[in-house]
């Protein structure tokens, strides 16, 4: 991919952790551009900072940072499907590009890129003028994978979608969340047992008390007698009144770190239990917490979780 200085754009807490995970994996620094999406991204960055990421700069911003992807022509990229994205790469074009993880959306950029889905989000709706950036952005990036310049920097690496992309001029790189692990200062916790929040009702593919019945199965069905129950850590974008809720529930400790749980619970000196629904974070757990005899159990309460 060249040694050209680096832009990584990012728009979410996981992004940023990629980022600092594909500047490690590297060996070099790179620029940072992140949008302020919400506090757990200035929070998120501060951290890294404070860690020794190997960012050169960490800038946040709103909208598109287009003074700093026309200086920095090797792009990193968190969002494939953003429309803004598409807008920057069909003015401005990148000489390289390389993908971090967007969550299950990066299943789905895997199948954008390959030809066998919409260069969309699924279930968008997609104008005349958003399909034209995003026909133009596929064959700027069918042009980058020719000269062997388009990458996608992975956890998701064992998805047959994914593989499929090596046979489309796509150098695929695994993030193991090496460095993540090695600088970890994990949160000090109530209980082993930890429920991971969701977004479900954000999202909509559930309703409050549907979600608040859940959390208060998994709550109940701990044997721990001795103090709290389970320790909750939220979603970023669960709403306040459903977190207010929770904190009320019998067991339930409520832990607001502020951070992606993956950064608040790397370098955990003892085994966790973890219950999540369906996530991306039941996937990045199970690669940051290897080794130290966490187990991640899953449920299928809700079939569409981000």
């Amino acid at each position: 991919m060249g040694r050209e200085r680096q832009l990584a754009w990012v728009e979410s807490p996981l992004q940023l952790l990629a980022a600092a995970e594909f500047a490690e994996a590297q060996g070099r620094a790179i620029d940072v551009a992140f949008r302020l999406s919400g506090p757990q991204m200035p929070a998120t960055a501060q951290v890294l900072l404070d860690s020794g990421a190997l960012f050169s700069s960490c800038t946040p911003y709103y909208g598109i940072p287009w003074k700093q992807l026309a200086e920095r022509r090797a792009w990193v990229i968190g969002d494939g499907l953003s429309g803004q994205f598409h807008l920057a790469m069909s003015t401005i074009g990148a000489r390289s590009v390389t993908f971090l993880d967007d969550g299950i959306m990066t299943i789905h950029l895997a199948r954008a890129l390959a030809g066998s889905a919409p260069f969309a989000r699924p279930g968008q709706a997609v104008s005349r003028r958003r399909t034209l950036l995003a026909s133009l952005t596929r064959e700027r990036l069918h042009a980058a994978s020719a000269r062997e310049s388009l990458g996608l920097f992975t956890a998701f690496g064992d998805h047959p979608a994914i593989r499929e992309l090596a046979g489309h001029g796509v150098a695929l790189a695994d993030n193991g969340f090496g460095w993540l692990r090695s600088h970890g200062r994990p949160i000090t916790l109530p209980s082993r047992r930890v429920v991971l929040g969701a977004a479900v009702v954000a999202d909509r593919t559930s309703d409050a008390e549907r979600y608040l019945d859940w959390v208060r199965s998994v709550a109940g069905s701990s044997a721990d007698t001795t103090g709290p129950n389970v320790a909750y850590l939220p979603h970023r974008r669960e709403p306040e009144a459903v977190l207010a809720r929770i904190a009320e529930l019998p067991g339930v400790t409520l832990i607001r770190t502020g951070l992606p749980v993956e950064l608040a619970l790397a370098g955990t000196a003892e085994p966790l239990d973890i219950v999540s629904l369906r996530s991306t974070a039941a996937v990045t757990l199970r690669i940051v917490l290897a080794g130290t005899g966490s187990t991640i159990r899953t449920n299928e309460f809700a079939e569409s979780v981000r």
